[in-house]
């Protein structure tokens, strides 16, 4: 069976998602530039933010199989949505920091666990998707 998630509408382009099996709720607010306040993530900041969570998320589970452990792990995404023709995110440019010791030999390792991420594998093709690491070893 799949996890549900609830969503109910608050007015003035805001609304509540539940994750039933927790609980645990957040807020969503449309973006300043397509007539919302801007008061919460967008739905299309979701979508990257759920991009970056899920390649750090994946490097931690599959990262000390393959003999990866990193101290720890951070980073940043930039959502760009189109300018012209339907509204739909253009780019999410993903920067990912690991902190070491890393061999330079787990580099590659890690890259393509990050990149090959379910969140990763399931946007469309269109989206483009450039995501740099740094080292600190």
């Amino acid at each position: 069976m799949g996890v549900v998630m609830t969503a109910e509408y608050n007015g003035q382009l805001h609304c509540t998602a539940v994750h039933q099996p927790s609980g645990n709720n957040l807020d969503t607010d449309a973006p300043v530039d397509n007539q919302g306040r801007g008061l919460a993530f967008s739905p299309t900041d979701l979508l990257g933010a759920s991009l970056l969570t899920c390649a750090i998320t994946t490097l931690a589970i599959k990262g000390p199989k393959q003999g990866i452990n990193p101290s720890s792990m951070s980073g940043k995404v930039e959502k760009q949505m189109t300018q012209e023709g339907p509204r739909r995110v253009e780019s999410l440019t993903v920067h990912i920091e690991i902190q070491g010791p890393i061999e330079s030999t787990h580099r590659e390792a890690i890259e393509q666990i990050a990149t090959h991420c379910p969140v990763a594998l399931s946007l469309h093709p269109s989206i483009k998707i450039p995501i740099s690491f740094a080292y600190s070893d």
